[in-house]
């Protein structure tokens, strides 16, 4: 790193501010961050502007922490300029590190979304039949929207990533471990996953397993869960047996079922179809009648299993 202070970057693309939050909730710690480091470019809390960060040298910044996704070409071009002034580039959440939520809409296409979003919405304007164009004239000027995509990329799709941080949002003391160790100058190698466990979560999840089989699967409102036994053993599609720990098993502490946010653990290639066998196999059934009746309790296979990890499975995205 340069200098005696650093110079860091947030940015957010497609993502709802969560990362952000979680990065302000590591408390006074920012703080202690901000007498280390002069944050340069943080849309939601900082008055910059992209031609500042154009303005500075390349490898100027430190470290850019980016979340969200790549859902428009604002978010693609931003990626790239961050890319060039940064020394190291953090994906930070799930959206930026494997599509996350924002990737769900890989399941239909561009024309889909505007046509629901803007013609067939019940809350449009009666007769309002307008989609946004990326250019408009408007008194002697042009008004300019970025495009928008086909698809959903993460954020390693568009430019090199040094680090992940997973986690929707990532637990604000795996943030403050992050940012501790960026100020300190301890990364691992680069490549890494950070700011995660090397495990699944099932193995630090509290909660007793029985290797017990259940004949379907049930929504979160069916039932009233047991607060000692293993969620997916009660029925509920848990995420834990293919998601990488570190949050603290902060879901199922609080009887709801792991959601995936942290991806796949190591060795895991495609969390969801990893996930679905899990799922499969607690189910008793002996026929396929039986096992269709089990899933029955799922009605969004695609969207329960890939919840985070779309754009990042084999999958990708809907072939139509």
């Amino acid at each position: 790193m340069n200098g005696d202070k650093l110079k860091i970057a947030l940015y957010w693309g497609a993502a709802c501010g969560g990362c952000d939050v979680a990065v302000l909730d590591t408390d006074e710690f920012v703080l202690e961050l901000a007498a280390e480091a002069d944050i340069l470019f943080w849309p939601i809390a900082v008055d910059g502007k992209y031609e500042d960060i154009r303005a500075l040298p390349d490898g100027a910044l430190d470290a850019t922490l980016f979340s969200g996704a790549v859902r428009n070409a604002e978010n693609e071009d931003v990626a790239h300029l961050l890319r060039e002034k940064s020394q190291v580039l953090i994906a930070l959440g799930s959206c930026s590190a494997f599509g996350g939520i924002p990737g769900l809409a890989n399941a239909v296409t561009r024309e889909e979304i505007l046509e629901r979003v803007y013609l067939d919405n019940p809350s449009i304007e009666l007769g309002n039949r307008t989609v946004p164009r990326t250019r408009v004239p408007v008194n002697g000027t042009e008004l300019e929207l970025p495009a928008f995509y086909p698809r959903v990329w993460r954020l390693s799709d568009v430019v090199d990533v040094d680090y992940l941080v997973p986690g929707c949002p990532p637990a604000p003391e795996r943030v403050q471990e992050v940012l501790a160790a960026l100020v300190s100058g301890t990364l691992p190698p680069r490549g890494a996953v950070v700011g995660a466990a090397e495990k699944a979560l099932c193995e630090e999840c509290r909660r007793r397993k029985a290797d017990k089989r259940v004949a379907r699967f049930v929504r979160p409102w069916e039932i009233v869960p047991d607060p000692e036994s293993c969620l997916l053993e009660q029925g509920l599609p848990c995420a834990g047996p293919a998601t990488r720990g570190g949050c603290g098993a902060r879901c199922p502490d609080i009887n709801q079922a792991c959601r995936g946010c942290y991806g796949p653990p190591p060795g895991v290639q495609d969390q969801g179809a990893t996930l679905v066998g899990a799922w499969a196999s607690v189910i008793e059934a002996k026929t396929v009648e039986e096992a269709e009746t089990a899933f029955a309790g799922l009605p969004d296979v695609l969207g329960i299993a890939h919840r985070f990890t779309l754009p990042a499975s084999l999958l990708q995205r809907s072939c139509r």
